[in-house]
């Protein structure tokens, strides 16, 4: 088992080495600036980060080691089993996962509050002890249900646990899926069921996670839509579409004017990238996540 210190260079060298690699076969980004150029140092107006899952391949403690070698220091949707793991390399858990119990059974079927409420009472204080705010949470699956009695169950549970979210100084986010291509059936699917349900909840300490690419899937507008309800999105994930992969000339999305559409909001949390590499190598997905946060860093 490599050192920590040879895994940093083995990391560093694979990033450095695959950014040639990717410039000679795609040297401009969508503005027509080189991609070495583009890449050499982040701006500080986006607060970057990645999910783990789409990098599952890689031990936490190798992504750590390059997000940290690419510029920014964020990891979305660690639990606290990781947490050591983020902050023996200084890597904040920029959204925390573990007190749902999966996407499917969620807030909008009371049967399912008393494991829910019990979860989230055990992990509010777990995050705000670690020194993390954001924790996530799902609405679940219809089977049948319509969109205001969903809205009325999911208000009765989650008022239950945003009082304990106040005082831990905890913000949860309920994560807007797509229910066309990837989540059949999900309910919080809309941008406009999820700011209604924000609104029932009344606390600033329950919000939206804004996934650009489920939401470009099941509704489009993307970037009026941020705009108009930005004060409701606490988080943002990114992808390609269609496809779900790296942010290039393959996907519909323009992100640099959707970033800059974030900021121009005042929104001071994260962006994680979300989408899942095509490259079957360590070095070309690092490459990949390099040049996708490169665009998305305005």
């Amino acid at each position: 088992m490599p050192n920590q210190k040879n895994r940093r260079v083995a990391i560093k060298q694979m990033i450095a080495g695959t950014a040639a690699i990717g410039a000679a076969s795609c040297s401009f980004g969508f503005d027509g600036k080189e991609e070495s150029e583009k890449n050499s140092t982040l701006k500080g107006n986006i607060n970057h980060s990645v999910c783990a899952w789409t990098f599952g391949s890689m031990p936490l403690e190798d992504l750590c080691i390059a997000v940290k070698e690419i510029g920014f220091s964020a990891i979305d949707l660690v639990g606290p089993k990781g947490w050591p793991t983020l902050k023996k390399h200084g890597v904040f858990s920029s959204m925390c996962n573990g007190a749902e119990i999966n996407l499917v059974d969620g807030f909008n079927d009371p049967k399912f509050h008393p494991t829910l409420i019990k979860n989230y009472t055990e992990m509010i204080p777990l995050v705000a002890q670690a020194g993390y705010k954001n924790l996530i949470c799902f609405s679940g699956n219809r089977r049948g249900m319509d969109d205001e009695t969903g809205l009325k169950n999911c208000t009765e549970g989650l008022k239950k646990i945003t009082g304990l979210a106040e005082k831990q100084g905890v913000v949860l986010h309920m994560e807007l899926l797509n229910s066309k291509i990837d989540h059949k059936d999900y309910m919080c699917d809309k941008s406009a069921w999820g700011v209604e349900l924000c609104k029932r909840v009344g606390s600033e300490n329950f919000k939206l996670l804004y996934d650009i690419y489920h939401m470009q899937i099941d509704e489009g507008d993307v970037i009026r839509t941020i705009k108009n309800n930005h004060q409701y999105f606490g988080h943002y994930h990114t992808a390609g579409v269609p496809g779900r992969h790296e942010l290039d000339e393959n996907q519909e999305l323009y992100y640099p004017a959707i970033m800059n559409a974030i900021l121009q909001t005042g929104f001071k949390n994260y962006v994680a990238q979300e989408f899942i590499p095509t490259g079957k190598e360590t070095a070309d997905k690092l490459a990949a996540l390099k040049k996708a946060v490169a665009l998305c860093d305005v």
